[in-house]
């Protein structure tokens, strides 16, 4: 892991876009992404484990919310990844770097268009659970009807 995180450093060196954290946040959703897929990380054929970007995509999505909840963007604003796209950054800097695989079939523009940011981890945000909101407006001072 140490070897991982020497490679990283030097990928921060050429792009420094992206916060370390960004990069361990796309390792460990690529682990949620294929538990959820019914993938197999100790598969020998890479096939037997790969997902596509809309896969992870859609894992990130999945595991950054339940993660971060309705925190979700601004911790992506704070590691600069503003768009889906920054994911497929992230991630071909990886591959470029052999700390990722790939296919023949995955391309960076995968990572284009597949949801807006403010949709997915805002407005479609819900609480789940048995919060109930009216005790944080009360203990704010606010009245709700």
């Amino acid at each position: 892991m140490i070897n991982a995180w020497n490679k990283i450093k030097e990928i921060i060196k050429k792009d420094p876009r992206y916060a370390p954290q960004a990069y361990q946040f796309v390792f460990e959703a690529l682990d949620y992404t294929t538990n959820i897929f019914g993938k197999n990380q100790h598969k020998v054929q890479d096939l037997d484990r790969h997902v596509t970007g809309k896969q992870l995509l859609e894992g990130i999505r999945q595991y950054a919310l339940k993660q971060f909840g309705f925190m979700a963007i601004t911790t992506f604003e704070q590691w600069g990844v503003k768009q889906d796209e920054d994911f497929g950054n992230i991630v071909f800097n990886l591959v470029d770097n052999g700390l990722m695989g790939k296919t023949e079939s995955d391309r960076r523009d995968d990572f284009k268009n597949t949801y807006d940011f403010q949709k997915v981890f805002d407005q479609e945000f819900k609480f789940e659970g048995n919060y109930d909101i009216r005790l944080s407006l009360n203990a704010l001072g606010i009245k709700k009807r």
